[in-house]
């Protein structure tokens, strides 16, 4: 046999044939799974077309903060910092410590020793007062906070943002996250560049900050000059500063209106800081015309301000005794009418309002004093009728009671020795028990209105300067000014002469209703007038200085001599 092999011959065109045609096929395959995995990842990864939940606010300021900033894909972030503060001083105590004082003493590290330069001289260390950054890190933005625990996100108590625009988008990222933060109490935007649009929508959510207190906007100049808005009926800002924003007139009349009017009145805001803007004596009328009818505002400074001798006559009328205007009568007369008669609505007024409706008119119609009320209370007897059915009796009695307790407090009585309105929420509750209790004879009637009383007494309502004491003199009625206020600075303006004599006359007249005890508040505490027009020689502003030194709290009077030789 042949054991030699075979040598095959070269491979025929259809099998080559065959083989490309497989190739292909699987090709096709190759491609097609490649195709499919492609676009199963495409559809795994996020469509960046597709909207992303909104996030929710947590009360973290610095991950919602930055998170949100984030989502509108901001280039540059600015960080939440902790507000810088100077290294604390390390004291050295003069004596030691009794006891273990010397293991302590040992403990502490020694100090460095001074270093020496080429030429011998002691070289001068860094200063311990102040920290050192790198170069232009000090005006980068940042948004600066107070933590009450700096460990952790949700204890911060107060924002500072300064010398950097907040724009829309910003402020929209801080409508999100303030209101989450429970703790906040303060907020200092400087120099920001707040404009009309930034500022009402910053005032709009603003009151949703359930505990903000403190508002500091300085250096803003707005254009529209909306700042009445930060202090709405809904605002709960009780400090507000206003410092070099460029306000005007324009500003002062929104402001002053905001203030109060005869209609409504801010109660929340205690101090409004106005200095170094251009209000002049127009802008100081408005803001005297808020004053008048507020009554919650303890401190108003308008230093360093355009304000001369008409306006500062303004706010001495309004501190002390002013005439209402129409509007202010007709505002008056409705809230008589609507606090004297609460739940009458279509009947006819009774006898004792027809006979006095007749002779005066109905703005001091309430001019009758208390001892009057009572005796005329005490003649009139009920009448057969009224003993035959005891129903109608007590219905006549609980009429009698609640109009007596609602004259009482209604404060438009015209007395000198004491005022409605000052008298205490526990004593009217007293003297209405006892009306109550000596004419009614159900127990159960009694104990309700007690604890009508109670009530009232714990949640105290604020009079409103329209139903004050009134006074009708040449046609007009007089109310009392505001004596809330207690400290005004009108220093660094144009006041002269006649605006010094005006606020001195502003102040005698509040001494007075104090004396008379006519009215609540105990009037200006601090007047500041320095460097205005006014010389030092002036003798009506020594007065006014000798007036209104003793009434400041700070004041300490020099000691007697005898104190001294004693």
């Amino acid at each position: 046999m042949d054991s030699t092999p075979k040598l095959s011959g070269p491979p025929s065109f259809s099998s080559i044939a065959a083989k490309v045609r497989m190739g292909k096929k699987v090709e096709k395959a190759l491609s097609k799974d490649k195709n499919h995995s492609s676009a199963s990842q495409y559809t795994t990864d996020d469509d960046p077309n597709k909207t992303p939940e909104p996030h929710k606010c947590t009360g973290n300021f610095q991950n919602d903060f930055t998170e949100m900033c984030r989502r509108i894909n901001l280039a540059v972030i600015p960080p939440v910092v902790l507000r810088p503060r100077p290294p604390a001083s390390v004291a050295h105590d003069s004596k030691p410590d009794k006891g273990g004082s010397k293991g302590k003493q040992a403990a502490h590290e020694p100090e460095p020793e001074p270093e020496l330069n080429e030429d011998g001289e002691l070289i001068e260390p860094p200063p311990k007062t102040y920290t050192m950054k790198e170069k232009f890190d000090y005006f980068k933005p940042s948004v600066q906070v107070e933590m009450d625990h700096p460990d952790k996100g949700d204890t911060v108590t107060e924002v500072y943002v300064r010398g950097w625009k907040i724009d829309m988008a910003m402020m929209g990222i801080f409508q999100m996250c303030w209101p989450a933060m429970d703790k906040l109490h303060t907020l200092n935007l400087w120099g920001v560049g707040l404009n009309g649009e930034t500022l009402q929508l910053m005032a709009s959510f603003l009151h949703l900050c359930v505990n903000l207190k403190n508002v500091i906007l300085d250096g803003n100049t707005v254009e529209e000059e909306n700042f009445s808005s930060l202090i709405g009926h809904d605002s709960t800002i009780q400090n507000l500063s206003l410092r070099y924003c460029a306000i005007t007139k324009k500003g002062a009349q929104g402001i002053g209106m905001a203030l109060g009017t005869a209609k409504a009145a801010n109660t929340k805001l205690l101090s409004l800081n106005l200095s170094g803007n251009h209000i002049d004596d127009e802008g100081a009328e408005y803001i005297a015309r808020g004053l008048k009818m507020n009554r919650s505002l303890l401190s108003l400074s308008l230093n360093s301000n355009k304000i001369g001798d008409k306006g500062a006559t303004k706010i001495a009328e309004a501190l002390s005794r002013f005439p209402l205007s129409h509007d202010e009568v007709v505002e008056r007369r409705r809230q008589l009418s609507d606090k004297g008669s609460p739940d009458r609505f279509g009947k006819s007024p009774s006898p004792s309002r027809r006979e006095g409706s007749k002779d005066r008119p109905a703005s001091v119609r309430s001019s009758g004093t208390h001892a009057d009320k009572d005796k005329k209370g005490t003649r009139d007897k009920p009448s057969a009728k009224n003993k035959k059915d005891p129903k109608a009796k007590d219905a006549k009695e609980d009429t009698k009671g609640t109009k007596k307790d609602k004259e009482d407090t209604r404060g438009g009585t015209k007395t000198r020795g004491g005022v409605p309105g000052t008298q205490s929420q526990a004593s009217m509750a007293a003297d209405s028990g006892k009306t109550i209790g000596g004419k009614s004879k159900k127990p159960n009637d009694g104990k309700k209105k007690t604890n009508i009383q109670d009530n009232e007494v714990d949640t105290p309502e604020v009079i409103n300067p329209l139903l004050e004491v009134a006074d009708l003199i040449d046609g007009q009625l007089w109310v009392a000014g505001n004596r809330i206020l207690i400290n005004l600075n009108l220093a660094r303006n144009k006041i002269d002469e006649g605006g010094v004599t005006a606020l001195l006359k502003a102040m005698q007249y509040q001494t007075t209703l104090t004396m008379d005890s006519r009215n609540s508040g105990s009037g200006l505490m601090r007047l500041c007038l320095h460097r205005n027009a006014v010389g030092r020689e002036s003798l009506t502003l020594k007065k006014l200085n000798d007036h209104m030194t003793p009434k400041d709290p700070f004041y300490k009077p020099p000691p007697s001599p005898e104190g001294e030789t004693a």
